[in-house]
């Protein structure tokens, strides 16, 4: 065989495994073989990297993430806005009056919205449903759509992205807002991703419980001392209950069960009522087979503060649909999720709306996005 020959036939072969389908287990072990090599690399106590793991955060750290998830910008009254206002003093007799019935978390909530940028997945072997040149371009793009955090998968084989562009869509989300933020997404099961992700310039991490069992504390240790901020993903109740008695202050509920790959559509919904109710120290986020807007209105309804999607609106219309859909709206406090109200809606003002949303695009509108 002549070396061209060869060449193309190794070109094919490197196409093939990439294009191979492959369930977390084989993604896990390949990812451990693949850390393996990347520790020998970053040897050396001066890599960037090993740096970024080895220095602790000093002062007092800005959790850039929480603020974007919680959207205590859009809050004028908000403690944790720099540009917060007085409130006035009827407000502050009203809210006297509800902390002398028990109710003083039960204020209106904000919904996020969270961009899971990827090209392929998974829970899609061997289809391509986003092409782009970088995901920079669509985390920046997403941000000023008003995205609040974007997801940057960084596994080639399995979602097609990389750090480089990790790092790019860290500078574009920079460049547009400073306040929306970006996080690594990628299958951890090694130390040194997250010194890949803080040497990148990411907000935060996303950590898998059933990947990590139970050496999930030791990576939420490690994040925090080091000042990197975590997003920890589960799907069943006992997914949930070990990331609460690690003391995970971020969740997300995914409904897609990483194990047998099985999507179970109402899994979030079922498990909502695990967390504590309005303002608490847990931020909740649900996700997986998000295909409509009725989906993230009910997943906000019953108590979470977040919604998280991906393939449904990369490389889509709906973008702008999805968005506004949660950020024009605000949400009754968690603790009225089991009152019957799912159905109800308020306006970003917190009036109750006598229909749909008005002004949201609908992907049946024939000139919606001309």
């Amino acid at each position: 065989m002549n070396p061209s020959s060869t060449q193309q036939q190794h070109h094919h072969n490197s196409k093939a495994a990439e294009t191979a389908a492959e369930d977390i287990y084989g993604a896990v072990h390949r990812k451990e073989y693949e850390m393996k090599r990347l520790n020998a690399q970053h040897a050396s106590l001066s890599d960037p990297i090993r740096m970024a793991m080895g220095y602790a955060q000093e002062g007092i750290e800005q959790k850039r993430l929480a603020a974007a998830l919680r959207r205590v910008y859009d809050d004028p009254y908000n403690p944790a806005n720099p540009d917060a206002k007085e409130k006035s003093l009827e407000q502050l007799e009203r809210e006297e009056k509800m902390l002398e019935n028990g109710l003083a978390d039960a204020t209106m909530r904000r919904g996020s919205f969270i961009v899971d940028i990827k090209r392929r997945s998974l829970s899609y072997p061997r289809e391509q449903f986003a092409r782009y040149d970088d995901a920079s371009l669509v985390a920046e793009a997403m941000v000023r759509l008003g995205a609040d955090v974007v997801f940057v998968n960084v596994d080639y084989h399995s979602y097609g992205g990389d750090i480089g562009e990790l790092k790019s869509a860290v500078k574009a989300v920079r460049g547009v807002n400073n306040e929306a933020a970006v996080v690594m997404k990628d299958i951890v099961v090694d130390e040194i991703q997250l010194g890949l992700a803080k040497e990148a310039g990411a907000d935060g991490i996303v950590l898998i419980v059933s990947v990590l069992g139970p050496a999930l504390e030791n990576f939420l240790n490690l994040a925090t001392m080091i000042g990197l901020e975590v997003i920890v993903e589960c799907h069943t109740y006992n997914e949930v209950k070990a990331a609460l008695d690690a003391l995970a202050t971020n969740i997300m509920v995914s409904n897609r069960d990483r194990i047998t790959g099985e999507l179970i559509l109402d899994q979030a919904v079922r498990l909502a009522g695990m967390f504590p109710g309005s303002g608490g120290p847990i931020i909740t986020l649900a996700g997986g087979g998000v295909t409509n807007t009725d989906q993230m209105k009910k997943l906000l309804a019953v108590g979470y503060d977040g919604v998280v999607v991906g393939k449904t609106v990369m490389g889509s219309p709906k973008a702008p649909e999805f968005i506004r859909a949660v950020r024009d709206r605000t949400l009754l406090p968690a603790e009225f999720s089991q009152w019957g109200l799912d159905d109800v809606e308020f306006d970003a003002d917190g009036n109750v709306m006598s229909g749909p949303k008005k002004g949201i695009p609908s992907a049946t509108d024939d000139d919606v996005f001309l």
